[in-house]
C-alpha cells in the first residue's frame, strides 16, 4: 500500500494550481470562435496520444481491476461534465472571476473527504478553508443580479469537479497515474466521438467541428498539453495526501487566474479583490505550514489537524 507524503502531494498540487488558470485563459480565447465539443475532442485525444508514448517508453502495465475501470469512466463523464461547464461559463465571465465562483469546491471535499473517505479533516483545515472561501467572494464580489445565470455554470463545476476529484482519491493508490490518466482519455475520446456522430446535423454550433486557423490549431494544443500534464499532477496528488490536505491549497488557482486576467485579458481586480487574493493565499500557505508542524509532531503523538 503506498503510503501518504503531504508534503509532496501538496508540492504537486501547487503544479495543478500554477497550469489550470492558464489552460483556462487559453480556452477563453478560443470560447468566441472554436465550437465546444471541438475544444473537448482535441482536449482528450491529445491527454490520449501524449501518454501513450510514456507508457511504452516506461513499460507501464495497466493493471486495473473492473471495479476500478467502473470508477475511471464515472471519473471521465464527471471530468467532462466539469470542464464543459467551465468553458462555457468563460464566455461570458472574467477568467478570475468564474474561478471564484467555482470555488465552493474545497469545502465541498472536505465533507466528501469526511462523509465518503472517512478523512480528518480537523477544525485547522475547516477554518482555513472557509477563510480561503471569504478571500474567494471578496475577489469576485458576487452578485446573482449582477452576474446573472451564467453564474450558475462554475456552481455545476464546483459540483462536478468535487465528486471528480472524491473518485480519482477514491482510486489513485489502485493504479498508476499515467495509465489512469490514458483510460481516461480514451473513454472522453470514444465518448465525445460518438456524440459528434449522433449530433452532427444538430442546428447548435457547440456540437459542430470547424477548421481552426493557425492560432486556434496552437491554443488548441496547448490547452491539451497543459490539460493532461496539470491533471496527471492533480492524480499524482492525490496518490500522496488526502484531499482533505489539498483542498486549501487550490484556493492559490484564483490568484494565478488573476495574474493570467491582468496579463491575457487586461482584467484589473479592484482593492477588494486585491484584499481577497491576499487571504486566498495566506489561506493555502497556512495549511501547508500546518501541515509541516503535524508531520514533524506525528512521533510525539496525536494532533488535532
Amino acid at each position: 500500500m503506498i503510503q501518504d507524503k503531504p508534503l509532496f502531494g501538496m508540492l504537486l498540487m501547487l503544479g495543478f494550481c500554477l497550469l489550470a488558470p492558464l489552460g483556462d485563459a487559453f480556452a477563453k480565447l478560443l470560447g468566441e470562435t472554436i465550437p465546444l465539443l471541438q475544444i473537448l475532442i482535441v482536449r482528450f485525444a491529445m491527454q490520449l496520444i501524449l501518454l501513450i508514448p510514456v507508457i511504452w517508453l516506461a513499460n507501464i502495465k495497466i493493471q486495473m481491476s473492473r471495479q476500478v475501470i467502473g470508477w475511471v469512466v464515472v471519473r471521465t463523464f464527471l471530468h467532462i461534465i466539469s470542464i464543459g461547464a467551465m468553458f462555457i461559463s468563460l464566455r461570458y465571465l472574467p477568467l478570475a472571476d468564474a474561478v471564484a465562483i467555482a470555488f465552493v469546491l474545497p469545502l465541498l471535499m472536505l465533507v466528501l473527504g469526511k462523509y465518503f473517505l472517512n478523512e480528518e479533516i480537523g477544525p485547522r483545515r475547516i477554518i482555513a478553508c472557509s477563510i480561503g472561501f471569504i478571500g474567494a467572494l471578496l475577489i469576485i464580489q458576487p452578485s446573482f443580479a449582477n452576474v446573472g445565470a451564467p453564474a450558475l455554470y462554475p456552481l455545476i463545476v464546483a459540483v462536478g469537479y468535487a465528486l471528480y476529484l472524491l473518485v480519482t482519491r477514491k482510486i489513485a493508490k489502485q493504479a498508476d497515474p499515467v495509465s489512469l490518466q490514458a483510460l481516461s482519455g480514451l473513454v472522453a475520446t470514444i465518448f465525445l466521438a460518438v456524440v459528434y456522430t449522433l449530433t452532427r446535423d444538430s442546428t447548435l454550433p457547440d456540437l459542430h467541428l470547424i477548421g481552426p486557423n493557425t492560432q486556434e490549431l496552437a491554443l488548441l494544443a496547448a490547452i491539451g498539453f497543459i490539460g493532461t500534464f496539470a491533471h496527471l499532477l492533480m492524480t499524482l496528488a492525490l496518490r500522496f495526501a488526502p484531499s482533505a490536505t489539498l483542498a486549501p491549497m487550490q484556493y492559490l488557482e484564483i490568484p494565478v487566474a488573476t495574474l493570467f486576467g491582468l496579463i491575457i485579458f487586461s482584467d484589473l481586480p479592484n482593492g477588494l479583490a486585491t484584499l481577497g487574493i491576499v487571504i486566498t493565499i495566506s489561506a493555502g500557505l497556512y495549511i501547508v505550514l500546518r501541515e509541516r508542524q503535524v508531520i514533524q509532531s506525528v512521533a510525539a503523538g496525536s494532533e488535532t489537524v
